[in-house]
């Protein structure tokens, strides 16, 4: 299950080293868990983490990603403490992945700033492959 991603050295204008990129081809995939693959489960109910059934699109779907080449990275507002039931529950479903973040911070209405590109896609109730359409974004003033 463990794929090796080759790292391709970058340097900046003055020729420093700055931090290494995956090949173009292959994609940094950070995938929710509740209420993405599954039922949405909040961690006042733990009990439910074990017994939700995964969405068979998204089992099928992260599994291609992975399959293609793919990094596959859990990430999830689920604390430290659930950590243990949530591999369990992703193994039991066969999902494919590399990693697994806990502790997202809760309440949603996330905006990513980072040096590098992110792509973000709101999941809406069906994974299918993934399409590429123009939308507005918010960006820093130059």
């Amino acid at each position: 299950m463990d794929q090796k991603h080759e790292l391709e050295q970058k340097f900046n204008e003055k020729g420093e080293n700055v931090s290494p990129l995956l090949p173009e081809k292959v994609k940094n995939f950070l995938v929710d868990i509740d209420g993405t693959i599954t039922d949405d489960v909040p961690n006042e109910e733990p009990e439910r983490m074990g017994t939700c059934l995964p969405y068979p699109d998204a089992l099928k779907m992260v599994n291609k990603w992975y399959n293609e080449g793919h990094i596959i990275t859990f990430f999830t507002s689920r604390t430290e403490e659930h950590r243990e039931i949530t591999e369990f529950w992703l193994n039991k479903h066969n999902f494919l992945y590399h990693g697994l973040l806990m502790n997202k911070p809760r309440g949603g209405n996330y905006h990513w700033i980072d040096n590098h590109i992110v792509k973000a896609t709101r999941f809406k109730g069906k994974f299918t492959d993934l399409v590429v359409k123009t939308k507005q974004i918010e960006v820093f003033q130059k």
